[in-house]
């Protein structure tokens, strides 16, 4: 007796050749569609995807409606489609849209205009400057890894229970840390990014006061950071007298910068238009593109509708769906903006043997993911259905209100460092395999795949997306939901990171130009 196809696979779009199997599936099953019925030949894993009909050698292969690949060989209907039948259209030869194309379809075919602002607002700490920030820490930052450890010991000192009970509204006090500074090019990209990225945290909303702390003699010379931020007293290990000197010094000196903190800790009600929100998603699964990120995206249309900001970023993962993008650019200059990236990896990764599709991961792979344009075409959902404002370069500071983009590696702790560095308050984080990411000085909200990752990794996720999968609610209801949510944590509730204590090691600046 055939199996019915809603129990047992998922097609995402009616011209899909392939479904997702909802549960595992041994050879000799035979389950019923619209148009027939399918003997399922292989076992199929759970998320993994199935031939519903004979497949061609050479023949393009969809998913959400759109090419995935190209089949390597005939596939008959009931096989399991994966690496060992399907490759990636760029490996494959197939080129993606020029930037001269992407152009005159913006230009034919303009977004939609926003909907209307919804007014909302949410609790948050003003700063003197305007900004609004979400927490309120005080950061003691390195500007080069031989000035790591001394950062380290300082922030150290304030964490033990009860260092901080004289500074109320004030949520702890971070070390900023990395493995560079030095060994680099005295000017170029790769200094002025990471100085992009340092000041990024260090005028960060959600940074009440900042120290900074070098070794003295490095390439990245803490006065021109101090001179760009306009802070005073900037701690100099070759200047002090050495190491536990400038320790004894720092913690005196981020005693100073608590009661600062402290006296603007202070929530108020600011409107929702205050709230720059970050978009990543790490170990991804076959699950990813069918319920936690479209469910982020319907937040983020609700946040832009309310005048927030989402930033999308990871460039590598949206290679092959630049296309969705581009067509709801809002202008033409900002279609050209996001295909320039796109070119620039492609560029980047083959100059070091490499191409963008050796994504996926291992990780996406083994759930069921199988060529870059599959995970891409997941991934942009994240950034709902508004139109594209602006591109940023990495770790740039974010300006324009509503859906922006930023260029970032798919590296997840690099990806998002550039985009906290930007000004992101608060990061939804997407998984599937089940990342335990945090960002400090920002939350990191955690959105599961599944409800049994759900509950597998129940200290580490924050919202569950997996009811969508059977049936119990929709995107848009899980979306509503979740907007609701981050909200809260925008008023002060703490994520699954925040109370683990994920956030220091996390920070880590996107490495470009040769280590000398």
């Amino acid at each position: 007796m055939a199996t019915t196809l809603a129990e047992t696979i998922i097609r995402l779009d009616r011209a899909d050749p392939v479904g997702l199997a909802l549960v595992d599936l041994e050879p000799g099953a035979e389950l019923g569609v619209d148009y027939g019925r399918v003997l399922v030949l292989d076992p199929v894993p759970r998320g993994h995807k199935l031939a519903l009909v004979n497949l061609p050698a050479g023949g393009e292969v969809r998913k959400y409606g759109q090419p995935i690949g190209l089949a390597t060989r005939n596939i008959l209907a009931g096989e399991h489609v994966h690496n060992h039948n399907l490759r990636s259209l760029a490996r494959a030869g197939a080129a993606h849209a020029t930037a001269e194309l992407a152009a005159s379809a913006t230009v034919a075919a303009a977004p939609a205009p926003d909907a209307a602002v919804e007014v909302r607002t949410f609790d948050g700490i003003r700063r003197t400057d305007g900004r609004v920030g979400i927490r309120n820490y005080v950061a003691v930052l390195s500007s080069v890894n031989c000035s790591a450890t001394v950062v380290k010991r300082i922030a150290a000192a304030f964490s033990a229970p009860g260092a901080l009970d004289e500074y109320p509204g004030v949520d702890g006090v971070i070390a900023i840390t990395h493995s560079t500074g030095c060994g680099m090019a005295a000017d170029g990209e790769g200094l002025a990014l990471l100085r992009r990225t340092l000041a990024g945290y260090a005028r960060h909303p959600n940074v009440g006061a900042a120290a900074l702390v070098g070794l003295g003699c490095e390439v990245n010379q803490i006065s021109a950071l101090t001179d760009d931020l306009g802070l005073e007293g900037p701690l100099v290990i070759q200047e002090l007298g050495g190491a536990a000197a400038t320790v004894r010094r720092g913690v005196d000196q981020v005693r100073e910068l608590l009661a600062t903190a402290a006296a603007t800790s202070d929530r108020t009600q600011v409107p929702l238009s205050a709230l720059t929100l970050g978009l990543n998603c790490g170990g991804s699964d076959a699950w990813s593109g069918v319920t936690a990120n479209p469910v982020l995206g319907v937040a983020v249309d609700r946040l832009v509708a309310a005048g927030g900001t989402a930033v999308l970023a990871e460039t590598p993962e949206i290679h092959g769906a630049e296309h969705l993008l581009t067509r709801r650019a809002a202008s033409p200059e900002v279609a050209r903006a996001l295909l320039e990236r796109v070119q620039w990896w492609e560029h980047y990764a083959g100059a070091e043997g490499g191409s963008l599709d050796n994504n996926p991961s291992p990780g996406n792979r083994a759930g069921g993911v199988t060529t870059i344009e599959e995970k891409s075409l997941g991934a942009v959902a994240k950034g709902g259905s508004t139109p594209l404002r602006a591109v940023y370069r990495y770790a740039e500071p974010i300006t324009t209100p509503g859906l922006v983009f930023m260029d970032t590696p798919g590296y997840d702790p690099v990806s998002v460092t550039g985009i906290v560095a930007g000004g992101a308050n608060l990061v939804c984080f997407t998984t599937g395999r089940g990342s335990v990411f945090g960002c400090r000085p920002a939350p990191s909200l955690k959105l599961s795949t599944t409800t049994e990752l759900y509950r597998r990794m129940t200290d580490d996720m924050d919202f569950d997306c997996g009811p969508v999968l059977d049936g119990r609610t929709t995107v848009a209801e899980l979306g509503e939901a979740l907007f609701e949510q981050i909200i809260e944590v925008a008023c002060g509730r703490p994520t699954k990171s925040e109370e683990f204590g994920f956030g220091d090691e996390e920070f880590v600046p996107w490495q470009l130009g040769a280590v000398m």
